[in-house]
C-alpha cells in the first residue's frame, strides 16, 4: 500500500479534476456532481467538506438536485470524506454499498519505457467525442450515456489525450490519460472482449505511460474496481499499488 499522505491527497483531487463534468455544484460543502453519463465518479456526491447543516437537511438539499436531474442520489466515500464517520451514519441510514473501487498508484515513473509495438497493430490518437462512442460502443452505453460523457471530456477542467490500439482498422483497446501536476491519472482502459487475453491492455497501458512521461509526468494513478482481479494484474505488472479505496452508497433501490 502507498503510503504518502500528501500524494494520496493530490491524487484525490486530480481524480475530481478529471472526472468534473459540466453538471455540479456545491451544497454546504460537498461537490454534487449530476451528469446523465454511465460512470458514478459524475453524479455522485463527493463529501470534500464537512460544512456547517444537519447530515439529514444536507442530504435533503441533494436529493432536490438528483431529483431534477431525474438521477438517483449517490455518495461516494472516500478515506477523505467529511464530516468523519460519515461512512457509519449513512449505514445507520439504511443506505446500501456500492461497487469496491480501488485507487492504485504507481509512485515513479523514472526510467519508464514501452515495448516496441508489433508490426499489425497501430496506435492511434481519437478526439473527445470519437472516443466516448468507440468506448461506449465498447462497453454497451446508451446513446445519451456517450454523449454524456464526450460532453465531459470535451469541457473537462483538466486535458484528457486519447487512443486506440487497432489491428486492419479494428479497435481492440482503448484508454486515456489525463495530466495534472506530474500526475498522469489512466481513465477508461477497455480491451475488446475478442480480443482479450493477448496482453493488449498492458501494452496500451506502457504506451501511455511513455507518452506521460514525455509530458512531465512523474506518478501515475487509476481507478479500478476491486473485483475486476484480471486488471488488477494487469496492473500490478505495470508497476502500480493499491493506495486506497473508495465506495458509493446510495438509498435508491436499484441504482447502479
Amino acid at each position: 500500500m502507498t503510503s504518502e499522505p500528501s500524494l494520496l491527497a493530490r491524487i484525490e483531487e486530480a481524480g475530481l479534476n478529471a472526472s468534473a463534468p459540466p453538471q455540479q455544484r456545491l451544497v454546504d460543502g460537498w461537490l454534487v456532481r449530476f451528469c446523465p453519463g454511465k460512470a458514478k465518479r459524475a453524479r455522485c456526491i463527493n463529501a470534500i467538506s464537512a460544512g456547517r447543516l444537519p447530515l439529514a437537511e444536507k442530504l435533503a438539499l441533494c436529493q432536490q438536485v438528483f431529483d431534477e436531474a431525474e438521477l438517483p442520489l449517490i455518495v461516494r466515500i472516500t478515506p477523505f470524506s467529511e464530516p468523519a464517520g460519515l461512512d457509519a451514519q449513512l449505514e445507520a441510514m439504511g443506505m446500501r454499498v456500492l461497487d469496491d473501487t480501488r485507487v492504485m498508484v504507481r509512485t515513479s515513473l523514472a526510467g519508464h519505457r514501452a515495448p516496441p509495438l508489433p508490426a499489425d497493430l497501430t496506435l492511434a490518437p481519437q478526439s473527445h467525442e470519437s472516443f466516448a462512442q468507440t468506448i461506449g460502443r465498447l462497453r454497451g452505453s446508451s446513446l445519451a450515456q456517450r454523449q454524456a460523457h464526450g460532453q465531459r471530456l470535451v469541457h473537462s477542467p483538466v486535458p484528457y489525450m486519447a487512443h486506440v490500439l487497432k489491428r486492419d482498422g479494428e479497435v481492440l483497446a482503448c484508454g486515456q490519460l489525463a495530466i495534472e501536476g506530474g500526475l498522469v491519472g489512466l481513465y477508461d482502459v477497455f480491451t475488446a472482449t475478442s480480443a482479450r487475453g493477448q496482453g493488449l491492455a498492458q501494452l496500451l497501458c506502457s504506451h501511455l505511460l511513455e507518452k506521460a512521461v514525455a509530458r512531465g509526468a512523474t506518478s501515475a494513478y487509476l481507478q479500478v474496481e476491486g473485483d475486476n482481479h484480471a486488471a488488477r494484474a494487469v496492473y500490478d505488472r505495470l508497476g502500480f499499488a493499491d493506495a486506497y479505496a473508495y465506495h458509493y452508497r446510495t438509498p435508491h433501490p436499484t441504482a447502479a
